[in-house]
């Protein structure tokens, strides 16, 4: 179990500029089959409980707030209850082949690198994940992963495009009954096992089904992404996503930035700058461009609990061009049991 806790404030907002929320995880994995056979396998599961704390709006609002094309804070919802992971994962052939199968996460295993967790590392959407893909929230979906060769890859997939944790059967339903899907590839390359999310690069390309009652239209994309870890300290990167389509926030985004460890007892700096393009089929042509800056500091205080300080800025932001920048100033939390 873990409890995360989030506190953002807005220096300027056109509407709320206070957000604060909490997101209690359970999660856990049971073992039918043990690395000792030739065909391990497992479940995994997650729960999540997301809600706000005495705001008006929960962080992952925060945004709409201030009219900021993408998110501030990905996972620090109201949600309220609901099923992240319930999925089948097995392994073949040494681990050089495996695949999972039910309610998935795709931002767990699609265009990931060392900082994508936003629960210890960034939480904008420009650093966390990708803001030019799509991805679907949590339901019914498939992956299989592939290594040919030593130090490479192969992933594809595909998950439900209308996922509704709150209703997994739903999600079930709707993959096989409604055909809305959000489909992946990626071809990658990795230092080692151990190290196969900071030494990563990678080129995914996606692509994502008209989700008819979502109003949303269909589209397509790609992103790369480079990391690597340096003198055991050093975590420099570079992600780059392009898309046409699908109703994702920015169209075109660049991103860069490093994370540094200065001791080995968890404590971490980071740094991103991202430039992105608003989705023009969203916003309008005339849209400018749009520029994101977060810096970060993790304290490991003790073995169960962080306190991280999280300073955001925003330049132009996609809906309230009046302003040239929106400071976001944020304290998380997070304790493990």
């Amino acid at each position: 179990m873990d409890y995360n806790l989030l506190y953002q404030h807005a220096d300027k907002s056109l509407g709320e500029q206070n957000a604060a929320g909490g997101v209690l995880r359970l999660f856990g994995t049971w073992t039918l089959f043990d690395q000792a056979s030739a065909h391990p396998g497992a479940i995994e599961f997650k729960v999540d409980d997301r809600h706000r704390l005495g705001t008006e709006v929960a962080p992952a609002a925060l945004a709409g707030q201030i009219r900021y094309a993408g998110l501030t804070a990905v996972p620090f919802s109201d949600a309220g209850t609901i099923l992240t992971n319930l999925y089948w994962h097995q392994s073949f052939l040494d681990n050089r082949l495996a695949y999972i199968v039910g309610i998935v996460d795709v931002t767990d295993y699609v265009g990931v690198y060392g900082l994508v967790n936003p629960w210890t590392d960034f939480i904008n959407l420009a650093f966390s994940t990708d803001p030019t893909t799509p991805a679907p929230d949590q339901g019914f979906g498939a992956a299989v992963r592939w290594n040919p060769v030593e130090h490479y890859y192969l992933l594809a997939g595909l998950a439900d495009a209308n996922g509704n944790p709150r209703d997994p059967v739903d999600s079930v339903d709707g993959f096989f009954n409604n055909g809305e899907y959000f489909k992946h590839i990626e071809v990658g390359w990795f230092g080692s096992w151990e190290s196969r999310f900071d030494d990563n690069i990678h080129l995914t390309y996606w692509h994502a089904d008209e989700r008819t009652e979502a109003g949303v239209p269909d589209g397509w994309g790609a992103q790369f992404s480079f990391s690597r870890k340096l003198q055991e300290r050093w975590l420099p990167f570079l992600r780059i996503g392009y898309a046409a389509g699908a109703g994702s926030p920015l169209d075109r985004s660049v991103s860069t930035g490093f994370a540094y460890s200065p001791s080995s007892d968890g404590s971490v700096f980071g740094l991103g700058i991202n430039w992105g393009r608003p989705n023009r089929d969203i916003f309008g042509a005339s849209t400018d461009n749009q520029y994101t800056l977060e810096v970060y500091y993790r304290f490991q205080l003790f073995e169960h609990l962080a306190i991280t300080p999280d300073l955001q800025l925003v330049q132009q932001p996609a809906q309230n061009p009046e302003q040239d920048f929106i400071w976001i100033a944020g304290l998380r939390a997070r304790l493990t049991f």
